[in-house]
């Protein structure tokens, strides 16, 4: 069963690097799993400079937009993973659907990810998974941008409840909101 660590903050709070560090404290293969596409010059320099952050440091990546159900079930022989990001996921979700004509609701991205922490929790590693909250803000202004706004606090708390872990970053410093040891 595997050991989930859910980290969560603001942009820019450093709750990847948080995420990174710690599962380089671990023994074993590491496996980052990013999410993101490349969508313009300054998404691709982000990734990039993602890339360098794990150099020489024993990485493997695999990238995957949007079924990260498949892919943590593909990497039962990684003893550590690094799942980076969950709202870029639920970003990609939600407009591969809408391209498709597809409405994508809250039960819809609760039911993805409650499948999403059961696969993670059959993985026999450390699992992080990195995530923000996006809900701390103002009200969005567009139905689009709630409704994106909604489907990411959802998956978060879906999340927690799963995990072994959640770790707040704010300002760099890591907070403990939850540890079942």
């Amino acid at each position: 069963m595997a050991n989930l660590i859910l980290t969560t903050g603001g942009c820019r709070s450093g709750k990847s690097m948080y995420a990174q560090n710690r599962a380089e404290d671990l023994q074993g293969s590491r496996l980052y799993i990013a999410t993101s596409p490349v969508i313009d010059p300054e998404m691709d320099e982000r990734i990039a400079r993602h890339k360098r952050q794990r150099q020489g440091r024993g990485w493997q990546t695999l990238e995957e937009e949007l079924n990260l159900e498949a892919a943590v079930a593909g990497t039962f022989e990684n003893d550590i993973l690094l799942i980076d990001c969950l709202t870029l996921w639920v970003n990609n979700v939600l407009f591969s659907r809408t391209t498709e004509g597809r409405e994508t609701t809250e039960e819809y991205m609760e039911k993805r990810t409650g499948s999403l922490a059961d696969m993670c929790k059959r993985h026999p590693g450390t699992i992080f998974i990195v995530t923000n909250e996006v809900g701390s803000g103002i009200v969005p202004e567009s139905a689009e941008s709630r409704l994106y706004r909604d489907l990411v606090g959802r998956c978060n708390q879906c999340l927690a409840a799963a995990a072994n872990e959640v770790i707040f970053v704010s300002c760099g410093i890591p907070l403990t909101l939850k540890n079942t040891y």
